[in-house]
């Protein structure tokens, strides 16, 4: 009966010690989110201005059909405004919650891949914001005009523009974490760098793949993201080859 005592009290602490960082992690996220419900309207003006620029200065307007409409896309755009903002100490209450756990030398292989993770997702995030989105819109917008005598005037609801643009940053975001995963592959012996270079061509089927799902169904959007993934594809190799290098040398040096 002792053991049983025994083996409860540490999972007893591990949940409490769970349910504090869970608890400072959503504090974290509803003091984020009222800041950015404050300044909502600034945050979404900001996303949008990738639609004023196709429209041009003066031109085009947004939409709402609903009377609640705009209410909850100011919610939607205050919670999707607040994750950025808390993910530092989201991030920072997961490390010190696995971090006990873990050996020096698993401390100091995984630190890189959590420092690297946002880093990748907002380049992915600013990459879709500032290229892939006035590119894309300006190539929907080509469709305005007289269509066999009838006006064809774009028209798009806030709603369903705000639904594109976290479309658009969530897909490049999480598509430029590839690196990241095919090094955490390798690192468990899931996969090797020569596997990987073997199956190069597979590689770039699949990029494409995710591209014809993550974007919208036109061209452009997707070898904007293909291409990317590609690129991303090869530097993780360059890096995998990096650290085999690096593993190679330690083992070199730590053998008698």
């Amino acid at each position: 009966m002792s053991d049983i005592d025994e083996s409860r009290a540490p999972l007893m602490d591990h949940l409490i010690e769970l349910r504090r960082r869970l608890i400072w992690s959503f504090l974290a996220l509803g003091a984020a989110f009222a800041v950015c419900f404050y300044f909502a309207e600034y945050i979404f003006a900001f996303l949008a201005q990738p639609l004023v620029e196709a429209f041009g200065a003066g031109q085009g307007k947004l939409i709402y059909t609903k009377l609640y409409e705009a209410f909850f896309v100011e919610i939607r755009v205050a919670l999707f405004a607040a994750f950025f903002m808390a993910f530092p100490i989201i991030a920072s209450q997961l490390w010190a919650f696995v971090a006990p756990g873990l050996y020096a030398k698993e401390k100091r292989a995984f630190l890189p891949f959590i420092i690297a993770t946002p880093v990748l997702f907002l380049m992915g995030g600013a990459l879709a914001y500032y290229l892939v989105m006035p590119t894309a819109f300006r190539f929907f917008l080509q469709y305005e005009g007289n269509l066999g005598g009838i006006e064809q005037e774009a028209l798009p609801a806030v709603g369903d523009y705000l639904s594109l643009v976290m479309h658009f940053i969530l897909a490049f975001g999480v598509a430029f974490l590839l690196p990241i995963l095919l090094m955490l592959m390798e690192r468990a012996g899931l996969v090797t760098r020569q596997q990987l270079k073997g199956g190069r061509r597979y590689a770039i089927l699949i990029a494409f793949v995710i591209a014809a799902v993550a974007t919208p169904p036109d061209v452009v959007s997707q070898f904007m993201l293909a291409i990317p993934l590609i690129l991303l594809f090869e530097l993780s190799l360059i890096a995998i080859w990096f650290t085999e290098r690096r593993r190679a040398r330690t083992a070199a040096s730590e053998t008698p």
